[in-house]
């Protein structure tokens, strides 16, 4: 993720239970971190899924996924487990590992825990005093699990917005740049096209995979310009370009994909010109080059120039 990931965010694509509907969820690279750690560690002790979707909505209630230093009375780390309740050394339990084992330990001692409500069986751990406040964690903690496993569902709607899948992963014949391409520009496509035919990876910012925002990102990093991690920021970086018929390589085109509105949108490409959109489009797809027409000529809801 990014250098500084206390300040980078990530967006969720998540389910709303009973409703069929998405939302988005933002989370700083910490939170995404300590996530896949509670996730590796059930991996490791190789227990069932519904596991780490009890441990991740467990420790979203009680620390909101940050390694907290102190907490109600001895309650310490993503658990707010208590050295005085035999959970281990505060050094430990300030361990996310050796706290996410522990709290795994106890999970499993509980008969019938993977039958049980995520809000039973994480109560059934932690004896807490909100026991239904974790009902509120469980969308989120199944879309990380599903995205950490690999088993993500296309968060894609039939309502048009969802994001393009058909590319091509390798540069048009012929294609070049316009003469007089701003030099941050040239650098920013370059470092794009370079990416051609890597996964599309959930809060990627390579270099072995990237995301939507975070391809643009860090393309645009390479070229000495800083933009914000999400499309949410980065939709009011640079300078508006008010119509199509204005782009110029380099530009910023956003829609609202799968998990954004038009207010807000959820899903970036970056302009080539010649009519071609460099891509990540969602999980399972590489990063590609897709046509304007189409899709971004009647999904586009903004248009930054950042260069």
């Amino acid at each position: 993720m990014d250098p500084a990931p206390a300040a980078t965010a990530v967006t969720a694509c998540v389910s709303t239970s009973g409703t069929g509907e998405t939302q988005a969820t933002q989370l700083s690279a910490v939170q995404i971190g300590n996530a896949r750690i509670i996730y590796d560690v059930s991996a490791s002790l190789a227990l069932p899924p519904q596991a780490p979707v009890i441990a991740i909505a467990t420790a979203g209630q009680e620390s909101r996924l940050i390694n907290l230093p102190s907490g109600t009375a001895d309650s310490l780390g993503l658990f707010q487990q208590r050295p005085s309740q035999g959970w281990g050394s505060p050094a430990q339990i300030m361990q996310p590992v050796y706290a996410a084992t522990m709290f795994y330990a106890a999970l499993v001692r509980i008969p019938g825990w993977q039958s049980l409500p995520v809000t039973v069986a994480a109560q059934d751990v932690q004896h807490s005093a909100y026991p239904d406040s974790y009902a509120q964690w469980q969308p989120l903690a199944e879309t990380l699990a599903a995205e950490f496993s690999g088993q993500a569902a296309d968060c894609s709607d039939d309502n048009g917005r969802g994001v393009p899948a058909t590319g091509t992963t390798h540069v048009p014949a012929g294609f070049t740049l316009p003469a007089g391409t701003p030099a941050p520009v040239v650098t920013a496509i370059a470092y794009a096209i370079a990416q051609l035919g890597k996964p599309y990876i959930w809060g990627g910012t390579g270099p072995a995979g990237y995301d939507c925002s975070g391809l643009v990102m860090m393309a645009y990093r390479a070229a000495g310009i800083s933009l914000p991690r999400t499309t949410f920021q980065q939709v009011d970086a640079g300078q508006p370009v008010y119509s199509l018929s204005q782009l110029q390589p380099g530009d910023l085109l956003f829609t609202p994909g799968p998990d954004g509105t038009p207010e807000d949108p959820g899903h970036v490409g970056m302009y080539l010109g010649q009519g071609l959109v460099i891509e990540a489009p969602q999980t399972g797809e590489d990063i590609m080059i897709t046509p304007l027409a189409g899709y971004w000529a009647q999904q586009t809801v903004a248009i930054r120039r950042v260069a």
